[in-house]
C-alpha cells in the first residue's frame, strides 16, 4: 500500500499510468479549500438506478450546456466557481490537459463511499485522463484490474494529487470502499473533459 505521504509515478499492467502527488496543496491552503467546498458547494443527494441514495453527496461544475451521466443519473453541470475555476487551471498545469467539467463527492464519514467502477463513459473519449483532488480525513484508494488478479491500495492524503492517464480506465475499476475506523469528512474532486459531440451521440 502506498502511504499518503510517499509521491510516485509508475506504469501499472496494460498500459495504466498513476501519478500521484501527496503536497498539491499544502496544509493551510487545503484546510481553507475544504472549508470552501463543504459550505459553498451546491451538494445533492442523488438516487441510483435502483432508487437507492448514493452513499456520498454530489456536485458536478464545468462549462455551460455539458451534461454528465454516471451511475444512472444525468446531471446537468452548474457553472464554475471562481475558486473551482482556480483550482481546475492548477490542475490543467499538472496534467498537462484540458478540462471542463469537475465532478465533487462528499464523504461525511466512513460510511460514505464509492463502489467500484471505471470513468470510462462515451462522452469522456478515448483513454481520459482523471485528475483526482482528496481533501480532509485520509481514506483507502483501491485500483482493482477488470481481468487479472492485481489490486493496489493506495492511502489519499489531505491536500494531494492522484492523475489516472494512460489507458487505465479500460483495464482497471477504482473504489473508494466504506470503513468502520471513525474517520473526519473528505471531500473528492475528479477533473474530467466532456466531448460534447460524444456527449450528444450517446443514447
Amino acid at each position: 500500500m502506498t502511504s499518503a505521504g510517499t509521491s510516485m509515478k509508475e506504469s501499472v499492467a496494460d498500459g495504466g499510468v498513476l501519478v500521484y502527488d501527496p503536497h498539491f496543496f499544502s496544509a493551510p491552503d487545503a484546510d481553507r479549500l475544504l472549508r470552501v467546498l463543504v459550505a459553498e458547494t451546491s451538494w445533492k443527494q442523488e438516487y441510483g438506478r435502483f432508487g437507492r441514495p448514493f452513499p456520498r453527496l454530489t456536485a458536478l461544475y464545468g462549462d455551460e450546456g455539458l451534461t454528465y451521466r454516471y451511475s444512472g443519473v444525468t446531471y446537468a453541470v452548474l457553472l464554475w466557481t471562481a475558486e473551482l475555476d482556480k483550482v481546475r487551471r492548477r490542475v490543467e498545469d499538472a496534467a498537462a490537459a484540458p478540462f471542463n467539467s469537475v465532478l465533487l463527492n462528499r464523504y461525511r464519514d466512513g460510511r460514505d463511499s464509492m463502489g467500484l467502477h471505471s470513468d470510462d463513459e462515451p462522452e469522456l473519449g478515448i483513454n481520459p485522463i482523471v485528475p483526482s483532488i482528496s481533501l480532509g480525513a485520509e481514506r483507502r484508494f483501491v485500483l482493482r484490474h477488470k481481468t487479472k488478479k492485481i489490486r493496489r491500495d493506495l492511502v489519499l492524503g489531505h491536500g494531494s494529487l492522484l492523475i489516472m492517464a494512460g489507458t487505465l480506465q479500460h483495464h482497471w475499476q477504482h473504489a473508494l470502499p466504506k470503513t468502520a475506523e471513525p474517520v473526519g469528512e473528505r471531500v473528492n474532486l475528479t477533473f474530467r473533459r466532456i466531448f460534447a459531440e460524444l456527449m450528444k451521440k450517446t443514447p
